[in-house]
């Protein structure tokens, strides 16, 4: 198959949009007073320029007021962080709950935020899926395939991507049960799997650029929506999406800042916005982004496209995020120890 340029293709250009307008480059379309900011994640930028539309055609219908939606996407810990340096965002959908506690800790967010809202505040969710090339030619199907002397593996870094601390924490809750808890066995198992990593990219983007336009390694891990969403994009006939037995609870939290909207007079606005995720309307279109959602009728309407899959959660494997990350990837943890041996 012959691949168009990354700067032809629809999804792409979309993107670009989506960047200028969180960047504030462009306005909104609309002559809108109010305006509402949802900081988001790297990969999240056509996912939101599907919902944004529905949610100010529901707003203007059951408010009678016209109002826009922005964007700003990135890293999801970059995005917290520029928050906290002043970015005047009203909502936050991100794709790591330690990025909304530290909102939290900065009291920018409720400190109840988790009890805000169901399920976690988390209105959708995935886990950690793999994107190979036609037929499997390595016949890779889970985490121990990944390994083997001849595989070469891409993923984000997990120092600077959201997306990839999950990878890393799903081969490694693997491990975990594969062995029994053996320390030993799981550490010579994480060593072999960050030493066939083919290329870290800082984002989940970036590693889709060097599995699908460079070329490089044999799987790409990244998020089960994700990997299905460059399979549809790049050409369903020349790749496949693999969801391994057992793999890991992505939540995706969101939360409203509250200082900022207060601020900027859209404390209703940014509620409406949150609790409008976990609608029908809303939770259909992240099912037809390939995020697996809480809406019965939805989860009935969809069933077919979400293999049955183990979820692992960070709490049950790691004893909470708090412990994950300074445990994993603090300087010094085990993240950076892993590597240098």
């Amino acid at each position: 198959m012959t691949l168009r340029p990354l700067f032809q293709r629809p999804l792409f250009q979309r993107s670009l949009l989506a960047i200028a307008l969180g960047a504030g480059l462009i306005g909104p379309a609309s002559a809108a007073e109010r305006e509402l900011l949802n900081s988001s994640y790297d990969i999240a930028r056509e996912l939101f320029s599907a919902i944004n539309p529905d949610f100010v055609a529901h707003w203007q219908e059951t408010q009678g007021e016209e109002v826009a939606v922005s964007q700003s996407h990135g890293g999801s810990s970059a995005q917290a962080r520029a928050i906290l340096q002043g970015l005047r965002a009203d909502v936050v959908t991100y794709n790591q709950v330690t990025d909304v506690q530290a909102l939290a800790d900065g009291d920018l967010v409720d400190a109840a935020w988790q009890e805000a809202l169901p399920n976690n505040a988390s209105p959708y969710y995935s886990t950690t899926a793999f994107l190979v090339r036609k037929d499997n030619p390595k016949g890779i199907e889970s985490w121990d395939d990944l390994v083997r002397e001849d595989i070469g593996i891409v993923f984000p870094n997990p120092k600077t991507s959201g997306n990839g601390r999950y990878t890393y924490l799903a081969a490694w809750g693997f491990a975990d049960q594969h062995f029994d808890g053996d320390e030993e066995q799981i550490h010579d198992f994480m060593r072999t799997f960050l030493r066939n990593v083919a290329v870290f990219d800082t984002g989940g983007r970036g590693a889709t650029t060097s599995f699908i336009e460079r070329g490089r390694g044999d799987v790409l891990i990244s998020f089960e929506s994700e990997v299905n969403n460059i399979r549809s994009e790049y050409g369903s006939d020349d790749y496949e999406v693999i969801v391994p037995p057992v793999s890991i609870l992505a939540e995706f939290p969101v939360a409203v800042v509250g200082p900022n909207a207060e601020r900027n007079g859209t404390t209703d606005l940014a509620r409406a916005y949150v609790e409008y995720l976990y609608g029908e309307e809303a939770q259909r279109t992240l099912a037809g982004f390939n995020y697996r959602v809480h809406h019965e009728a939805v989860v009935e309407e969809f069933a077919d496209a979400f293999p049955e899959t183990e979820l692992l959660r960070v709490e049950e494997v790691f004893g909470g995020w708090d412990e994950a990350m300074e445990a994993h990837f603090a300087s010094g943890g085990l993240l950076d120890q892993l590597q240098r041996r």
